[in-house]
């Protein structure tokens, strides 16, 4: 496991600041203040909040779009791409739920990098309702709406982050199987 370094630390504690305070709220002198270190010194490492959300959500979104690229390629049912989603999903979060709620609460603060933030979200809920189409043409998810399918499955999968941190004994992959019988078998035929 790589070691943390400094800008990383600065990266997290934002994180953390964020999800509880929401980024319009909190200041670099916040960030220094929570880190025990002079805001000035913090510019060593990182140029402005901005960067630091750029870090933060670019990341967890390409971080998406590479696993939703994975899934789309594999030889897959569509029902087993979908479990995959789920999976993917509880993952990421589980392992930043701090950058989850920044992904969902603050990404239209992103400035120069907000376009291609767009384009990846857009890309992945396209890639997502191609699964479901496919696997209803297929006959292996109910005939109903895809775009209503796709929003319950997304709705609950990225409000895992509120979720998660309030439970300690929490397995991941019992989680996504859990997930997957409540969110796919509603559509599973």
């Amino acid at each position: 496991m790589k070691q943390e370094t400094r800008k990383d630390e600065i990266i997290s504690t934002a994180a953390r600041l964020f999800k509880e305070k929401g980024y319009s709220a909190v200041t670099m002198r916040d960030l220094a203040t929570s880190m025990g270190i002079k805001a000035a010194s913090l510019y060593n490492h990182i140029n402005s909040k901005q960067e630091i959300l750029k870090a933060i959500i670019i990341s967890i979104a390409e971080e998406f779009t590479n696993g939703m690229s994975s899934i789309i390629q594999s030889e897959a049912s569509n029902i087993s791409k979908l479990n995959s989603i789920v999976a993917l999903h509880v993952n990421i979060t589980a392992n930043n739920t701090n950058g989850m709620a920044s992904l969902n609460n603050d990404w239209m603060h992103l400035e120069d990098q907000l376009d291609y933030y767009l384009q990846l979200r857009n890309e992945y809920e396209a890639s997502f309702l191609s699964i479901i189409k496919e696997g209803i043409s297929s006959s292996e998810i109910k005939n109903s709406n895809p775009e209503i399918i796709m929003f319950s499955m997304l709705t609950t999968l990225r409000s895992l982050y509120l979720w998660i941190p309030k439970k300690e004994d929490l397995n991941a992959n019992d989680l996504a199987n859990s997930l997957s019988e409540v969110l796919i078998g509603g559509i599973n035929i």
